[in-house]
């Protein structure tokens, strides 16, 4: 909408809030009337003082005016405390009805789109924007009231000590106010791309940070990065277009706070030479000085900072709520038939060989430039279906050979591929959904139970599934103790174990066809890992575990022995006779069996 039609709309209803409340508006008109006496007075005592008083010899009735000047002075005063009371009955309304406002678009928008709900720009008008015109409307009020008053007050006493002094200040008043007009649309419009711009940056943020977990173990950082980076350039841009026509506005508040007193004082020699008293061109001087241009300059700052930005958020809060609907043909509109043409009969082909679900070729990896490689020439392919376990002293690079697979850590050398393509190269946008990674530290997040257990999956779960699932894992007494798949969990309140028996459950909803278990197990009693490894493995795809007990070495497939940059691969059953690590760790665990 163009800035015309913003104005309109903002003004209508501004139009509207104000007819609604006549009474703030009298109390303020009232108590501003005194501001105009005490600026009328400021000026026309100080005339008196000189020419009627000083000038004159008359020193006791110079003083007497300046005493006037002094009640002014304090009856400027006790306008302004009555003043505010009627501010805050005219503001206050206006922010709880922005509020109600606000909760009404953000339901209309819910209802009318389930789908996006969660409207972080909802949340940004009901709190800050909705402060933000608050306090802008506020400021605005009290300043414009001010100079309508305050130059009411001027420009009378001004043509009460003489009419020439008018067509001096005038002119050059209306410059500097026309030159900082011209900046107002510019500045809107740079004000509202910029409320788009912070919207929109605080949904996708609020998007990131509920699954930023997620999207880390996905190996999504670059894709959501990508989203976020364009939006921030944005802001940094707006910003500097908004310093540019700031300086701009500062030039035309110089022309019209300034030029005036110069035109004044320059033509003095003028004015005493028509017959201008010496005692109306210091009262005019006092007006220009004390009232006319500081009222100015609040008026034009305001406007230009606070006025502009009440402008772009009243018009956010004017957009009706949408509402749903769908289009109905127009009448006598024939519906088209269908013509059904056959679809040829492709003729067979045969079915490619399935790729590896893991492949690594001679792959290095070092935490550092300098430092030894923790990984050094690595060949690995795991196939789908295959179910591998990962063993190894403490620091040996277990997890870091997890976290190379999931695409967390790029090799330093070598290739990785996961489903026949590089694992750094996520197939489409958002996270990999080629794997899941469990790390030791379990993710579970304050919501219902279903939520927890259904994260990893990109549609609906039936209850019945999500049930069948926590059966397999034997997580199902967990579920009935929290209360349920609709209790609300509290991570804080369940221990490592109850963590990472969600956890496992959740993966095994996962539609991802590789699994990574980086010690996911480790705070579960023996029989209940077994229990979700065997069920795990049972799925369809590939798992791959790093095992924390030998026991999960018996029950896999392969077992992958790491030890230092060399590497071993075989199944239980022969690795005794291969690798002296496995056999010692084979004998440590048959002696505490």
């Amino acid at each position: 909408m163009s800035e015309y039609g913003t104005w309109r709309r903002v003004s209508r209803e501004g139009r509207r809030f104000l007819r609604g409340r006549p009474r703030p508006l009298r109390r303020l008109a009232l108590w501003s009337l005194l501001e105009s006496a005490h600026t009328f007075l400021g000026g026309y005592a100080v005339a008196r003082a000189l020419d009627d008083g000083f000038l004159a010899g008359r020193t006791g009735t110079g003083i007497g005016w300046l005493v006037v000047a002094g009640a002014g002075a304090l009856l400027g005063a006790l306008a302004l405390r009555g003043v505010f009371g009627g501010l805050a009955d005219l503001v206050e309304p206006l922010r709880d009805g922005l509020v109600r406002r606000s909760v009404r678009q953000a339901i209309g928008r819910a209802v009318a789109d389930p789908g996006r709900a969660g409207d972080a720009g909802a949340v940004s008008r009901l709190t800050q924007q909705s402060e933000m015109a608050r306090d802008s409307s506020a400021g605005l009020v009290l300043v414009a009231r001010s100079f309508v008053f305050t130059a009411l007050g001027a420009l009378l006493g001004l043509a009460a000590l003489s009419p020439v002094l008018l067509v001096l200040v005038l002119p050059a008043l209306l410059l500097g106010a026309a030159g900082f007009l011209a900046t107002l649309h510019p500045m809107a419009r740079v004000q509202r791309a910029a409320l788009d711009t912070d919207e929109a940056l605080a949904a996708r943020a609020a998007e990131l940070a509920s699954g930023l977990r997620d999207v880390v173990a996905c190996g999504g950082a670059a894709s959501a990065a990508a989203g976020v980076e364009p939006l921030i350039a944005e802001q940094e841009r707006l910003t500097a277009r908004l310093a540019r026509w700031t300086a701009l506005r500062t030039l035309a508040l110089g022309v019209a706070g300034r030029l005036p007193v110069v035109v004044l004082l320059a033509a003095t020699p003028w004015l005493l030479g028509r017959g201008v008293s010496t005692g109306a061109v210091a009262g005019a001087l006092t007006y220009l000085v004390q009232s006319l241009l500081p009222a100015l300059d609040a008026l034009m700052t305001a406007l230009g900072a606070a006025g502009t930005r009440l402008l772009v958020v009243l018009d956010r809060f004017c957009d009706p709520a949408p509402v749903a609907a769908t289009r109905s043909p127009e009448p006598g509109t024939p519906t088209p038939t269908p013509v059904r043409v056959p679809a040829p009969v492709p003729a067979p082909v045969p079915a490619p060989a399935p790729a590896p679900a893991v492949e690594l070729c001679r792959v290095r990896f070092a935490y550092g430039p300098r430092a030894d490689p923790v990984i050094d020439g690595l060949d690995l392919v795991v196939g789908a279906g295959e179910h591998l376990a990962v063993v190894g002293p403490s620091g040996i690079g277990k997890s870091t050979l997890t976290a190379l697979i999931a695409g967390l850590l790029p090799p330093g050398g070598g290739t990785v591929r996961v489903a026949g393509a590089p694992v750094r190269g996520t197939p489409g946008p958002g996270p990999d959904v080629r794997r899941t990674l469990l790390p030791q530290q379990a993710y579970v997040f304050t919501g219902t139970v279903r939520e927890n257990l259904t994260h990893l999956c990109p549609g609906r779960v039936s209850g019945a599934q999500v049930e069948r699932a926590a059966a397999a894992l034997g997580a199902d007494g967990l579920v009935a103790r929290l209360g349920g798949l609709d209790a609300a969990v509290d991570p804080g309140r369940l221990s490592q174990g109850e963590r990472q028996h969600l956890a496992l459950t959740a993966a095994y909803l996962s539609p991802a066809p590789l699994l990574l278990l980086d010690e996911a197990t480790c705070h579960l009693d023996p029989r209940t890992e077994e229990r979700a490894e065997r069920a795990l493995a049972e799925r369809p795809g590939t798992l791959v575990v790093v095992a924390h007990r030998i026991s999960s070495a018996v029950r896999a497939d392969r077992v992958l022995v790491l030890d230092g940059t060399r590497a071993v691969c075989g199944t239980h059953a022969e690795l005794p006779a291969r690798s002296p690590l496995y056999r010692d760790l084979v004998g440590l665990w048959d002696a505490r069996g």
